[in-house]
């Protein structure tokens, strides 16, 4: 081996680790290939997983929430979905979602009753909630970026600034949680509940927060120089933006692995299965699914 090509594969070993470079990843399960399991939609969106590892997302210019069970099968969940986007299942079973036709935050019970949790901050109306992720004690943070749509009959802010707020547990206090943001988006929290991390995707930057009781945040880092439109989190603390394919962080911020999609944007991505090691991935019209060494966290 010649020097320059000792030096081009010792660069490898530093960027993604030994195991990349010999052909094995960190994350996916061996021989594992990505595997469209739906497709035909307008763009998908928002995928959350319940406790038996079926997995929910969003076809939001079409209105609508559809349901992915391990077995393969996809049923609608729920037409007029109030355009939803981001889903999260909240500690007692409930879908909670950014219904972002009227701005508002959603809870959707079990059997698809709707309760408008969040109608406005302080009056005014929110921007349009985004993505969400839910604490240990129920609270909700969620991103609240301006992206004008087709179907609001309004084209300006309320709100000046695209926040990251927090509604309390028993849902009575909303307040501002982060700003200083471009665009805020994808959003996840740790599995030890300590740390939340928030994607700028028109910044080009993910932070990670310290986690106070209360929900306040506080000892704002760069995780990385990338955003992102939705993340999600493993049981090794890896972390996993969207946009171009996923690419895969460790918990330090170090890149170690990236998922190609075939799509022109790939929006959001969460575990789902039995054992949370199935990868769903949303991608434009298609939806895609990709067997895992690690799972995901509750």
């Amino acid at each position: 081996m010649k020097y320059s090509q000792f030096l081009a594969v010792l660069s490898l070993f530093f960027a993604f680790g030994i195991n990349s470079v010999i052909g094995q990843s960190h994350v996916i399960a061996d021989g594992a290939e990505l595997k469209q399991v739906g497709d035909g939609y307008s763009f998908t969106e928002g995928p959350a997983v319940d406790p038996a590892g079926n997995v929910y997302f969003t076809d939001q210019p079409n209105d609508r929430i559809l349901k992915w069970t391990p077995d393969g099968s996809m049923t609608t969940f729920i037409d007029g979905a109030g355009r939803s986007n981001g889903l999260y299942f909240d500690n007692e079973g409930n879908l909670l979602s950014c219904a972002d036709e009227k701005n508002q935050l959603w809870k959707i019970s079990p059997s698809k009753e709707v309760t408008v949790m969040v109608n406005d901050f302080e009056g005014k109306r929110l921007n349009g909630p985004n993505d969400l992720w839910v604490d240990k004690q129920g609270g909700i943070f969620f991103t609240d970026p301006f992206y004008k749509r087709d179907w609001w009959d309004h084209a300006e802010k309320e709100i000046e600034k695209e926040n990251v707020y927090y509604l309390s547990p028993d849902g009575e206090t909303l307040k501002i949680a982060a700003s200083d943001f471009v665009r805020p988006n994808g959003i996840v929290g740790s599995q030890n509940g300590k740390i939340l991390y928030v994607a700028d995707i028109n910044d080009k930057k993910t932070y990670s927060f310290s986690i106070g009781k209360d929900g306040t945040l506080s000892n704002r880092q760069l995780f990385t120089d990338m955003g992102s439109d939705g993340m999600t989190i493993d049981n090794k603390g890896n972390l996993y933006l969207t946009g171009k394919g996923v690419t895969v962080f460790d918990k330090k911020g170090q890149k170690i692995e990236y998922i190609p999609v075939d799509e022109n944007w790939t929006a959001n991505v969460c575990f789902g299965g039995p054992s949370q090691n199935t990868l769903f991935i949303t991608a434009m019209g298609s939806v895609y699914t990709l067997d895992m060494k690690v799972h995901g966290v509750r």
